[in-house]
């Protein structure tokens, strides 16, 4: 892609809304080979961004999903054990007692198991993505800052295994801890703030197109307030999407306070700020979302 104007075109040809900031990352993501780390409150847009530039550029999404106590072999590779067994107990059957020629075969290519890591490497071109980094400990954080500083790996058995083409990677967190900057370091970096209502409300047009104009307007505005509120989760877009795709559901083209009420488990997933939507005046929400689009 010649531009961030490109990249920003072809990724609203895939349904996905970018600003000028995150248009501006992702291409320098993709001429450069860094990867781009994305960070920012849950249901944003962080992950959906990956699986946008995957679309895109018309490459393979291949996704690692972080996790406390994730290690290289849930992340990069593993040996195929059992076919490993099954394999030694037909050469033995079949007489072979040479143990140098056997150890050769047990660890050949086709007995490993490549995870999400090492089918990126080996996957031209593809886009890596590495979901809640945040999850992760430590010690993984450094085992994964090595192999993007490189974009190899090497494996004892056979060697070192290096990409031809970089993956395009992105790097997502919820901020639930703060990452080290070793890591981030290696990145370009790209915060992901909640939307205003204009932009969140063309997402929601945008991956919706059967909702009705109104009823998007007033689930948009609806979120927007709830935002500005205390609560222990503020929704983001996706819950936007997920409550305007709901009202739809039950075959409402708009929305007033007691359907909002009786669908907040749509868009807040904690009772504390459910109870918390419910002491909000939604009428005049609503009322006064009629004033500014009159």
């Amino acid at each position: 892609m010649d531009g961030p104007a490109q990249v920003r075109a072809r990724l609203e040809e895939t349904g996905y809304l970018v600003d000028d900031g995150l248009a501006v990352a992702c291409f320098l993501a993709l001429r450069l080979h860094r990867p781009l780390f994305c960070e920012g409150d849950a249901g944003v847009g962080k992950t959906a961004l990956a699986s946008a530039l995957a679309e895109a550029l018309d490459a393979p999404l291949i996704r690692l999903q972080c996790h406390e106590g994730i290690d290289a072999s849930q992340a990069l590779y593993d040996w195929d054990f059992p076919r490993q067994l099954l394999h030694l107990r037909a050469a033995e059957a079949a007489g072979v007692v040479d143990a140098e020629r056997l150890e050769g075969e047990l660890y050949d290519r086709r007995f490993l198991l490549a995870r999400p890591l090492l089918q990126a490497l080996e996957t031209q071109p593809s886009v890596l993505l590495v979901d809640e980094i945040d999850r992760a400990d430590d010690e993984f954080e450094a085992f994964l800052l090595e192999l993007l500083s490189e974009f190899s790996v090497t494996i004892p058995e056979l060697g070192t295994l290096r990409a031809q083409v970089p993956p395009v990677v992105v790097l997502t967190s919820n901020r639930t801890r703060e990452v080290h900057d070793a890591l981030k370091r290696r990145c370009l970096y790209h915060w992901f703030d909640h939307p205003g209502f204009a932009r969140e409300l063309a997402i929601v047009r945008r991956r919706l197109p059967q909702v009705s104009a109104r009823l998007a307007e007033q689930v948009t505005a609806l979120v927007q307030a709830l935002r500005g509120q205390d609560l222990i989760k503020p929704p983001g877009v996706a819950e936007t999407i997920d409550w305007a795709e709901a009202l739809d559901a039950l075959g409402a083209s708009e929305v007033d306070a007691e359907l909002a009420v009786a669908t907040l488990g749509s868009v807040l997933k904690y009772r504390e700020d459910a109870e918390r939507a419910r002491g909000l005046d939604l009428t005049a929400v609503l009322a006064a979302r009629e004033v500014r689009g009159a």
